[in-house]
């Protein structure tokens, strides 16, 4: 039993890894826009779906599939920031309703281009075993796990260190007062979504390499985004990628002890929790005074 709990703990770290890679894009672009975007799930899933055209079409690992991935990810981005962009009225509302139209777009056009089949990775390198003692896991989650943590790493040091990434904290803090400084929001605001792209596009090959995929998964992974996002608070990197973990632990452990009908159940309990004791979120900054 113990080594079965060390197992669930261990994929429960690892799946939180790719949450937390899925959770942090949707995370830039609501800081940066007060704006959910429902259709981050749905950009995750169709570089999932480049990737697994890039295998059977190409025949090669779908690992590679990552720049094509990036180009067409990056545009639809783009698209959606352009078509919000557009939105002048009640711009919470409407941007929420404008994105979730989007995303049924979307997730229509991934089932009429591939069909409602569910589709896995047919790599043998990807899912060959790696093993640390009594714990296994496939290489592609390994892969996967220490490139979202140098994703993290590398977009925490962007935004900390850099003039663009300081900009993007500034904006998400208090725009009118970015703006007195030379800041233009809308050039921050569409530099979060290409980067939120871009880690869609890493997330979206990342499950295909170990996962099922079907046409129906964007809105449960724009869902568990969210309930990261919340679990993080804004302003938290790391916060992130330890609600990502935290999501993955959650389910790991209660598909082992309990059932894993029950694995969405809890991701939404641990939503309400934190949103009815801890609103700023477990590693969000809180209002600041004066």
């Amino acid at each position: 039993m113990t080594d079965l709990i060390l197992q669930s703990l261990y994929s429960g770290i690892l799946q939180g890894g790719l949450y937390a890679l899925i959770g942090l894009g949707l995370a830039l672009v609501f800081g940066t826009m007060n704006v959910i975007n429902f259709a981050h799930g749905e950009l995750v899933l169709l570089a999932a779906y480049i990737a697994y055209t890039v295998e059977t079409r190409l025949g090669i690992n779908p690992v590679l599939a990552i720049p094509a991935a990036l180009v067409l990810v990056c545009l639809c981005s783009a698209l959606i920031y352009w078509l919000l962009s557009l939105v002048r009225v009640d711009r919470e509302l409407n941007s929420l309703i404008l994105t979730y139209g989007v995303a049924v777009i979307l997730t229509n056009a991934i089932l009429f281009i591939w069909s409602a089949d569910p589709h896995s990775t047919g790599s043998d390198w990807l899912q060959g075993a790696v093993v640390f003692g009594p714990l296994f896991s496939m290489r592609g989650q390994v892969l996967f796990f220490i490139v979202a943590v140098i994703l993290l790493a590398g977009l925490w040091w962007w935004l900390s260190r850099s003039w663009y990434g300081r900009a993007v904290r500034a904006v998400s803090s208090n725009r009118a007062a970015a703006q007195l400084m030379g800041i233009n929001p809308r050039a921050t605001e569409i530099i979060s979504f290409l980067i939120a792209g871009i880690l869609a596009s890493f997330a979206g090959v990342a499950i295909f390499s170990y996962q099922v995929i079907q046409p129906a998964s964007g809105e449960s992974l724009t869902i568990k985004a969210f309930i990261i996002t919340v679990l993080a608070g804004m302003g938290s990197i790391p916060g992130v990628l330890i609600g990502g973990i935290l999501l993955g632990l959650a389910e790991a452990l209660t598909a082992t002890l309990g059932s894993s009908a029950w694995q969405e159940l809890v991701g939404m309990v641990l939503f309400l929790l934190v949103l009815f004791f801890m609103p700023n979120g477990l590693f969000g900054v809180k209002a600041r005074r004066g």
